[in-house]
């Protein structure tokens, strides 16, 4: 009761709460509030002629308008929300987990498994994200390559047969080579490159609690390494980096799109949906003309971020020890 009174004891705290929530309920209804078009499923919806090149404002047909090829601002808007609360929570749920167990088993084993973990931390920390998606859009690209599998520009996907012969792939095609087809290099990249902060984090603090009496009491009675570390250690460590993968989810939705938008991948429904509409943004009628094209997906941008900043920052006043 104590931590739920401190937390809603700041507006903040309750306004991130709200825009979380609001985004949530967003994602989990979202085949309701704009359905799917079953010929062409996915976050992009044309609601008129693609040989129509002019973005049409707001009507019935399209509360919110649409884009050159008049493709559905509220569709991908809504759409984009499930995209962005999916990625956001698994890219960060992933890395603060990989990077807890590093940093808690680095702290812990002490000596030079401590050194050999942190130098690898230190390498990956001076390695940037952008090169991590180049890199693993690379090797993506390569395996399916030695599998006989050719992506061209215009999105057409076949097989190469042992004679030379390409066709169409198949339906049933090997589980693996339909995983790779399906992954998303820029979660992949920032899942691998993002996890070293929390290993930071978690050596830190646990160094310092490892050698507390209550640890001492527990090894005293006999506990083993793994109850040690995931009965004792991790629970009473784990808030800092709690507090950070909350104000991760926000962050990596933005780099996302931010990395959509320069041209890696289009995992980010919001961030092809500033690709689509850039052109219209400054035109010769005036900046504001078709603020369509870009204001819905940077005002969902913007929310989701500071949605979930707010709650990381209300997680942190409500789990702080020093404010109990």
């Amino acid at each position: 009761m104590n931590s739920l009174r401190r937390f809603f004891s700041k507006w903040q705290n309750g306004l991130g709460l709200l825009l979380v929530t609001f985004f949530l309920v967003i994602a989990l209804i979202a085949p309701v509030l704009s359905p799917e078009d079953p010929e062409n499923p996915g976050a992009i919806k044309t609601v008129g002629r693609v040989t129509d090149l002019v973005p049409h404002p707001p009507s019935e047909q399209d509360p919110l308008g649409t884009l050159p090829r008049q493709i559905s601002v509220y569709h991908a808007l809504v759409w984009g929300a499930r995209s962005a609360v999916g990625f956001g929570v698994t890219v960060s749920f992933s890395v603060a987990l990989l990077g807890i167990l590093i940093g808690t088993i680095s702290a812990y084993a002490g000596g030079f498994t401590s050194k050999l973990l942190m130098r690898i931390t230190d390498a990956f920390l001076s390695f940037p994200v952008i090169a991590g998606v180049v890199l693993m859009q690379q090797l993506s690209t390569n395996v399916l390559y030695n599998f006989g599998i050719r992506i061209y520009q215009n999105g057409v996907i076949g097989l190469f047969t042992p004679a030379g012969e390409f066709t169409a792939v198949p339906p049933d095609l090997p589980r693996l080579i339909s995983f790779l087809l399906n992954i998303d290099p820029i979660l992949i990249a920032f899942i691998a490159f993002s996890w070293m902060p929390y290993a930071r984090i978690m050596n830190t603090v646990v160094q310092r609690i490892k050698q507390t009496e209550f640890i001492e009491a527990s090894r005293a009675l006999g506990s083993g390494h793994l109850r040690l570390i995931f009965r004792h250690l991790i629970p009473n460590t784990v808030t800092p980096a709690v507090v950070l993968a909350a104000r991760d989810v926000g962050g990596m939705v933005l780099l996302q799109a931010t990395f959509t938008f320069i041209g890696f991948g289009e995992s980010s429904p919001w961030g092809l949906l500033l690709i689509r509409g850039r052109d219209w943004i400054v035109n010769p009628a005036g900046i504001f003309s078709y603020w369509w094209v870009f204001l819905p997906a940077t005002l969902a941008l913007i929310l989701f971020g500071i949605g979930w900043n707010l709650l990381g920052d209300g997680l942190n006043d409500a789990l702080n020890p020093r404010t109990r």
